[in-house]
């Protein structure tokens, strides 16, 4: 029985060189018979080779690996493969593992703020429920003043969050300060107040 490639080597003689089949028959050393038989087969193809990756067998033992541990080496990986077997080389395992690793989540950015002392105050609501005032239920919310440099911290309690008990908690935070900061809204305030909470705000600061 012929090879695909002595077959493939009889028909291009054959049919494309145009060889006898007597000097075919010499070249070759088969026998005419054989010559016709597989002239009048078709032309061969080789058959395609399935070749199946060494890494094949450990790409679970690898996943596994990479689970525990996403920044593990390559070095590291292959050290724990070859007891298990791997006999593969070094390069196209640290290609794998490079195409499979898992990427690291983007952490978001924040900007530390460091205000300098007296430079900004900041405000904020908080609500804490109710109180109940012999079946008069009243909503409790305290206002919260943070020094930003510093932290010293400025805390009421009150039962509105109105804009004159927000004025008032700022006046009791300025006046529990000794001042206001740079770019409070205290300047803003006493455009907007009424004129008897002006002059007690000017006498604070």
């Amino acid at each position: 029985m012929l090879t695909t490639d002595q077959i493939n080597d009889l028909h291009h003689l054959y049919w494309v060189e145009h060889w006898p089949i007597r000097k075919i028959e010499q070249h070759l050393r088969m026998s005419w018979r054989t010559i016709k038989k597989y002239l009048e087969a078709p032309a061969q193809t080789p058959a395609a080779r399935s070749r199946t990756s060494k890494l094949e067998r450990f790409k679970p033992t690898i996943a596994e690996l990479l689970e525990k541990d996403a920044r593990a080496s390559a070095a590291v990986i292959e050290q724990r493969l070859r007891p298990l077997g791997y006999d593969g080389g070094h390069t196209i395992l640290r290609d794998y593992i490079h195409n499979v690793r898992p990427q690291p989540q983007s952490k978001r950015a924040f900007v530390r703020m460091e205000p300098e002392a007296g430079e900004r105050f900041e405000v904020d609501w908080g609500h804490f429920g109710t109180l109940n005032y012999e079946g008069d239920q009243r909503k409790l919310y305290a206002f919260a003043l943070v020094d930003g440099h510093s932290r010293m911290s400025y805390l009421e309690f009150t039962h509105s969050q109105c804009f004159e008990t927000f004025v008032r908690c700022h006046i009791h935070a300025f006046a529990a300060f000794n001042g206001v900061s740079r770019e409070d809204d205290g300047a803003l305030l006493l455009v907007q107040l009424p004129l008897d909470l002006v002059g007690t705000i000017e006498g604070v600061l």
